[in-house]
């Protein structure tokens, strides 16, 4: 397998067939779509029939069910997940040929290079929220964006788009360094915070990560200005800095904030230079919504929108998937599901969540990862306390093996009238015996949480 860095930024130059292990993963569609569009001939192979593959096929794509070596005949180019084992045959025929083999991250990183607007948007928390939010409002303004998002966004049809302009807009995460494989011209910070400790160790690493990543901005970083760690990881940097917050030292300020209804929230956009922009509204609850928004409409005013245009997209936008979603009601019960994960991020669901005059709020959480538990145990029990009810499911090691002796009896033990069970059917079950008309149950977590919302509702 020919070694591939993250200087080969030109790899690509020269290639005609595309080969990608595991087509059908949500991050490997918007790079199939962008690349197809360009005029690549491209394969793929993958274990399982989705939506996204029927997708892929429908663009005329080839791909295979099941992994074998001569799937990747012809190929010039090879694409892998971090998902796929040293052992699939495909890969380890790959690293006994001489074509070049990328993993996901490194190609998206080359794919943002090719444009003259990359909007990249980092931050621990909130990424597939603000760019589905810049992606809505670019496209709704006819700026004709490509996307590449974390998350499905309905407006698009899914995580990804082709655009004919030179705007790119691609989430950007910080996981295990992902971030430092990408050209961001615009290089969006919402904020840092202690997490991935399995990885970078420290809250200073991470802070110094951020840091790496926006000193590769070629034209601006749009940072939160109220956020400590953010405005830490820029020291140094000699770069173009525009900010967003509350506070009226910022750039872009968001002011006068009111709740109208249970889910709508307005709130006045201004420049501490030109005075008041638009009166925004969202659908989306919480004030951490508020910050994302405003960040989503400074950025796109950066790839040419305006600000009627910027409010205009943020009115109609009501959420990515599993970001606070309402998936219907049972007997009076709202049911809801949300990706949080962290502590930060649970504290402003439940508190958006407390703020929209439920009987009472249940959250159900599935902890993903040992490492994570452990090292936030404290914080997961204060965060979710904030809920009236909190029911867990049994620890989610993903990745990990279980060497930190942790458990989900360890945090239920430091939540007063916390319960848990080790399957789903069990908690659906328990959940829906015991909550009234007028409560919402919220389904907290990146894992498959969100399977046991779907059986409380089909209860």
């Amino acid at each position: 397998m020919a070694k591939v860095t993250h200087a080969d930024i030109h790899i690509l130059k020269g290639k005609k067939h595309l080969h990608f292990i595991g087509i059908g993963g949500s991050g490997m569609y918007p790079l199939v779509q962008i690349l197809h569009s360009k005029g690549y001939y491209i394969t793929g192979s993958d274990n399982n029939e989705t939506d996204t593959l029927a997708a892929e096929r429908a663009l005329g794509i080839p791909v295979f069910m099941g992994q074998r070596a001569q799937n990747i005949e012809g190929a010039d180019l090879i694409v892998y997940t971090a998902a796929i084992m040293a052992d699939n045959p495909e890969l380890i025929a790959a690293m006994a040929s001489d074509v070049p083999a990328i993993e996901r991250s490194v190609l998206l990183g080359i794919v943002t290079g090719q444009y003259d607007n990359a909007i990249c948007v980092s931050g621990t928390h909130g990424k597939t929220t603000t760019t589905s939010m810049i992606t809505q409002i670019l496209v709704e303004a006819n700026l004709d964006p490509t996307a590449v998002i974390g998350g499905k966004l309905p407006l698009i049809g899914g995580s990804g788009r082709v655009g004919g302009s030179d705007t790119m807009v691609c989430e950007a995460c910080e996981f295990v360094d992902t971030f430092l494989k990408l050209y961001p011209d615009i290089a969006v910070i919402l904020n840092v915070d202690a997490d991935h400790l399995d990885y970078f160790g420290t809250l200073e690493n991470i802070i110094k990560s951020f840091h790496k990543f926006a000193s590769n901005a070629t034209k601006a970083i749009l940072v939160n200005g109220d956020d400590a760690n953010s405005l830490k990881a820029l020291e140094g940097l000699d770069k173009t800095v525009i900010t967003f917050g509350r506070g009226e030292h910022n750039d872009y300020i968001a002011k006068n904030s009111r709740i109208i209804s249970e889910r709508h929230t307005e709130f006045e956009l201004w420049s501490k230079e030109e005075g008041f922009l638009t009166r925004i509204t969202l659908a989306v609850p919480g004030e951490h919504n508020i910050l994302n928004a405003t960040a989503a409409a400074a950025a796109s005013f950066l790839a040419g929108a305006s600000p009627a245009q910027a409010a205009g997209g943020l009115s109609h936008f009501g959420g990515a998937k599993r970001r606070f979603e309402i998936l219907g009601q049972v007997r009076g019960v709202t049911i809801a599901d949300d990706y949080a994960h962290h502590p930060a991020e649970i504290k402003v669901t439940l508190e958006a969540a407390k703020g929209m005059h439920y009987k009472k709020v249940w959250a159900v959480f599935q902890p993903f990862t040992y490492s994570r538990t452990k090292m936030l145990l404290d914080d997961f029990a204060s965060t979710l306390a904030i809920a009236d009810r909190v029911v867990l499911s049994e620890i989610m090691g993903s990745r990990e093996k279980n060497t930190y002796n942790i458990f989900a009896k360890d945090l239920a033990d430091k939540i007063d009238g916390c319960v848990w069970f080790p399957e789903f059917p069990e908690i659906a079950e328990y959940v829906m015996s015991h909550a009234e008309e007028g409560d919402l149950v919220i389904t907290l977590g990146c894992g498959d949480v969100n399977k046991c919302a779907k059986m409380m509702l089909e209860m």
